[in-house]
């Protein structure tokens, strides 16, 4: 507010509130008005406009001038007259005006979409509130919230809150979660959030306790504005901002609050029934509801007759039951996905999950790392078959990779590694061939690993920004487009065959001399020396190797290839001794062919958002190739 002549100017800040709800100035007026048309359709980026009242524009006044705005000026003495138009008067230079004349089709595309703003606020505050529901209904495995919600009112008025919901989440022991950690998470699932404190400085100080000494310490720690320290000393820095806009629907929402259960809840998931009960009973005010609303086609956005829906919290974790058009043509049979299995540290034991996210390179976090010695050659179990002796554990609460070995205290490392940290330094590598870029993890587990393999080495990961692309099979899997790798050999993911491996193992039970070499009854410890990511089971051995497609709940895959097998097969994985089996069987049974399991990409679907969750019991559909390749 600004005071002249004994009267008050109001400016309205509305950039974020015309992005979802009807502005009407006779029922709040206001002098200045700025407005984001960015936030309402967005695009153009940094378009929006200044509404100035008539009788007001007398006020404003500019102590400089640009090309444009003036109506004379003198370049000896100072001397300039504006423009008398206030609008002239402050558009300097040459406006944006391919932007402006986009805007018509904005607003155009915004009617014919929705029927009009009103409809948008009523969708809008239905996803909000439906997401807060939910997630001030979570509680971990002990009965703690999984989410502390910043806000002043239970989302039942929609005149007093918009389509954004502010919360912090929490660990199972009541402990905040940083929020750059979740964004860094978020952004793997295409999940696009804010985070710290949004330019409001007084609502962040106030919802998360943060005095004015807090803030000057956390300046003297290292913290600035718009950096990633979420955390010092314990306490929240800022927190997270979920905003819904017309073009929001109810499965991101439901997609959203599946990202935070499988990576932030301490399973098994509990809902507060009695609070659900509280929340969905009470029927959300809303001063639009008098309004008329303009005719729309069916199905569009989320609001019937004038009313917010309040929908039920359907199952938030991922379904298994798919039932798909394409498993009636796919030519073959069922199977269930029976085991998912992870390896961070290349070459290192599995870490076996029941449901897991997938990343951008295959599953979340599968290959990311990789022990080279002292000249940055990756190591592997070929030469050091100790490696599968080192169990890796992931937890993505804490975000943490935990190293363990029988006989050593385990190390930890951070699953995110900040590479503005100068103690890490950056290297070279090559896998198969390509070469990558690295970080070094750090003195400690260095030390951990030499000591435990008795040489000099290293624990490196993959720098998130490097790109390297599949080779393997690069015709077949033009379906889909480019296939980003971690620090696998071939392919993203590898599949095998229950019945496949229960072939292999009768053979090699009835060869004569394999008696005395392993333990060949146990049908686990021998899936486990094929080192896959994706166990099925099926009834007839080695049908994938004639698949081109298949489908794991709601995921879709493309068959690269067969996966070509070497001595390294022959490690138990239990005691790291060398056998000859089931190399020698495997080529036998095969006619001298030694390929086990297929390569798969994943199939990423066009326009979507969802997150992305494979689990164990999950239907599997496959597709069989025309043109099948018997072995």
């Amino acid at each position: 507010m600004y005071e002249h002549r004994g009267r008050w100017f109001v400016l309205l800040d509305a950039a974020c509130f015309v992005s979802c709800s009807p502005l009407d100035l006779s029922q709040y007026p206001a002098d200045f008005v700025p407005i984001s048309f960015y936030k309402m359709f967005g695009f153009p980026t940094g378009l929006g406009a200044l509404l100035v009242r008539n009788e007001a524009a007398e006020v404003l006044r500019k102590t400089y001038f640009g090309g444009g705005t003036a109506a004379a000026y003198l370049v000896a003495e100072n001397y300039f007259v504006p423009k008398p138009n206030v609008v002239s008067r402050f558009e300097d230079g040459t406006i944006s005006f391919l932007d402006i004349i986009s805007l018509h089709h904005g607003f155009e595309t915004l009617q014919k979409l929705t029927g009009g703003m009103l409809n948008i606020q009523l969708h809008t505050f239905g996803l909000a509130r439906y997401t807060y529901i939910v997630l001030s209904c979570l509680r971990h495995s002990n009965g703690k919230p999984v989410a502390q919600i910043h806000y002043d009112n239970d989302f039942q008025n929609i005149a007093e809150q918009g389509a954004i919901l502010n919360f912090s989440l929490l660990d199972c022991h009541g402990r905040t979660v940083g929020y750059s950690q979740v964004d860094k998470m978020a952004s793997l699932f295409n999940i696009h959030i804010r985070t710290g404190c949004f330019c409001n400085t007084g609502a962040c100080q106030h919802y998360l306790v943060i005095s004015n000494q807090n803030v000057r310490s956390n300046l003297h720690a290292g913290h600035i504005c718009g950096d990633n320290i979420d955390l010092i000393e314990g306490r929240p820095t800022g927190s997270i901002r979920v905003s819904f806009g017309y073009m929001s629907s109810f499965e991101d929402c439901r997609n959203f609050l599946r990202f935070v259960v499988n990576c932030f809840v301490d399973k098994p998931l509990i809902l507060d029934q009695k609070r659900l009960i509280k929340l969905k009973s009470a029927e959300p005010m809303e001063s639009a509801a008098s309004y008329d609303l303009p005719s729309k086609p069916n199905g569009q956005l989320g609001h019937e007759n004038g009313q917010v829906i309040t929908p039920s919290p359907e199952r938030i974790t991922p379904s298994g039951d798919t039932v798909s058009k394409e498993g009636k043509k796919n030519n073959g049979s069922s199977h269930t996905l029976t085991n998912l299995f992870i390896y961070p540290v290349k070459s290192c034991a599995s870490f076996e999950v029941t449901e897991w996210p997938l990343g951008p390179q295959g599953l979340l976090y599968d290959r990311l790392w990789m022990v080279v010695n002292e000249n940055g050659v990756c190591l592997s179990q070929k030469r050091e078959p100790k490696l599968c002796l080192i169990r890796p554990v992931i937890c993505l609460a804490s975000n943490t990779l935990q190293l363990q070995v029988s006989g050593m205290e385990a190390v930890t490392v951070p699953l995110e590694t900040s590479l503005t940290n100068s103690d890490l330094r950056t290297s070279q590598s090559k896998v198969c061939g390509d070469r990558v870029q690295t970080v070094d993890c750090g003195e400690e587990v260095s030390a951990w690993l030499s000591e435990f393999l008795g040489k000099t080495c290293h624990l490196i990961r993959q720098r998130p920004e490097f790109l390297r692309d599949m080779k393997f099979g690069r015709a077949k899997a033009g379906d889909c487009g480019a296939t980003a790798l971690s620090l696998v050999n071939e392919a993203q993911f590898l599949l095998i065959n229950r019945a496949s491996v229960s072939f292999l193992q009768e053979h090699i039970a009835n060869r004569y001399d394999s008696v005395n070499e392993g333990t060949w009854h146990d049908m686990e410890q021998l899936i486990q020396r094929f080192r896959a990511n994706l166990v099925i089971s099926g009834q007839e051995a080695f049908s994938e190797d004639g698949w081109s497609h298949l489908t794991i709940g709601d995921t879709q895959f493309q068959v690269i290839g067969r996966c070509g097998r070497c001595q390294m097969i022959g490690v138990d994985q239990k005691s790291a001794t060398r056998t000859q089996e089931p190399l020698r069987s495997l080529s036998e049974c095969r006619s001298g062919q030694v390929t086990f399991g297929v390569y798969l990409a994943h199939q990423t679907a066009r326009n979507t958002t969802a997150v992305l969750i494979l689990s164990v019991g999950a239907c599997v559909i496959p597709r069989i190739s025309e043109s099948t390749e018997k072995p």
